[in-house]
Parts: C-alpha cells; structure tokens; sequence
C-alpha cells in the first residue's frame, strides 16, 4: 500500500531514531511514491502543529515527546520474540466498558493499545490475551496506559474461566492463518532480497520500504501468542528474516540517500560555473 505523506514522514523518523530527518529526504523519499514536495512540506506542518514531531534545526525534524511511546513501541518490534515467556493458562484481562464511547480520539488511542498488544474482545468492552509476555501484567498495563489506554480502564490476571469461556477465548486469534502469514511473508522477504541487488537505487528503496514496512508492521501487531495458538518456530523465524530485511533496506536508503545527495550537489555544482 502507497503510504501518505503523514505515514512516510513518520516512518522515516522512527527509523532514524535519534537521528534528525532533513526535509530535503523526505522530499527526496516522498518522490519514490509521486509524493509532491508540497505534499510533504504539508505533512511536515501539520505533524508538527499536532505536536507529533519537532523542528530539530534547520530544515530538519524529530519526533515529540508525544509520540515517543508509540515510537519506542514500534520499534521494539526487533525485541519481539525476546519478551515472550511460558505460558501457564492464564490471560491478562482489560474492561474497559464502564469507559466513555463518545470521546473519538480516546477510542481510536484505546483501539490502537489494545491491538498492538495483541487484545481481542471476548464480550463488548471485556479483552483478552494471553499472560506470556515478559513482565508479566504490570509490565503489559504499563505500556497499554504508555499507548493511550485510559488509565481508568482496569487491567488484571483472568484465569480458571469455566470451560465454554475458555473454549471461546481460545477462539478469539486464529493461530493456523497467522502460521501461514508468517511463512507467505518470509517467503516473499527471501525472494525479493536475492535479487535486490539487480535493482536500480530508487526502485530498491521504494520496494524494500513496502515489503519491509509490511513486514514490520505485521510484527508490531502480532499478538505473540504461545505455542498452543501457533507456530512458534515459524514465528521465530520470520521475524528472523524481517531482520535481515531491515538491515538490508537501511543499506539501500543510505545508498539512495548518499546518491540523491551527490547528484543535488553534482546540479549545484553545475548550475553555480553556468552562472
């Protein structure tokens, strides 16, 4: 999917990490999607008046502190598998029904939360998933609140659920299509980067940031479940290749970046002898 202006400077701030992200690549970036330099300049202002990100300098930007936890959680995603633990039976619970349903951006935050830790919805405002991560439900209700959870919203341990419930929250993923979008994804991971390097610098970027971005955000909205729901070792080793595939795609941006920046130099150089 072609990303927005909105999405692609985002994506490439929470890729640069602590880095600045001059406005001249986002530009140069926004132009392997017919992003127009407007466009971007654009998205720039209004993220920056939503106070997601920051000038940073001259023609250069950063992420807010307001978007620092959805930017540090997206980025563990290379963490993943690091902060699965043994599942013993039980789930971590999160009610949130007593909670305002008029207020659109606290759902639209509270949605957000609840799926990118894997939640889905047993009864109307009742969530479930598996206790198997790292950290345990103290460590899962401090990152749903970090997301934008309601700090109102109870979060606790559930377990010992009668059987009909228990049949119905095993339910609630569907573990076999979740194996198979990990082999299909890896597959086509695998593929593309043994031929990446017959590509052209701005068609490799522009494909690697689709696929990869794919990729990466199936990992961020994965719900780790344990062995029971799926295939662990599938898991395992897609996100293994995922890897792979973002170290391979931070070396084409830097290729396409350093080459877009020789070449804006190269007119530079040329444009000030013409004149």
């Amino acid at each position: 999917m072609t990303p927005t202006a909105k999405n692609l400077v985002l994506e490439l701030l929470v890729a640069a990490g602590d880095q600045e992200l001059p406005a001249r690549l986002a530009i140069a970036a926004g132009a392997l999607f017919d992003i127009s330099e407007n466009n971007v300049r654009v998205a720039l202002v209004r993220l920056s008046s939503a106070g997601l990100i920051e000038a940073a300098g001259r023609g250069a930007y950063r992420l807010a502190e307001a978007a620092e936890d959805l930017a540090r959680e997206v980025a563990s995603w290379r963490s993943a598998e690091e902060r699965i633990r043994a599942w013993n039976g039980g789930y971590v619970a999160v009610h949130s029904e007593p909670l305002g349903r008029t207020d659109r951006g606290a759902l639209k935050r509270r949605a957000r939360a609840l799926s990118m830790l894997g939640f889905a919805e047993l009864d109307r405002g009742f969530h479930l998933r598996p206790d198997n991560l790292d950290g345990g439900v103290d460590g899962i209700r401090a990152r749903l609140y970090a997301l934008g959870l309601e700090r109102e919203a109870a979060v606790f341990v559930a377990n010992s659920f009668s059987a009909d419930v228990e049949a119905r929250a095993r339910t609630l993923w569907d573990g076999k299509a979740l194996t198979a979008s990990y082999k299909k994804l890896r597959v086509q991971l695998e593929k593309w980067m043994s031929r990446s390097g017959d590509l052209e610098p701005d068609v490799a970027a522009r494909e690697s940031f689709l696929l990869g971005g794919k990729a990466i955000r199936h990992i961020v909205y994965d719900p780790l479940l344990p062995s029971p729901f799926v295939d662990a070792d599938e898991r395992r080793v897609f996100i293994q290749t995922t890897r792979q595939m973002d170290r391979e795609g931070r070396r084409i941006w830097r290729r396409f970046f350093d080459f877009r920046d020789a070449r804006g130099a190269l007119g530079s150089s040329i444009e000030e002898r013409a004149h």
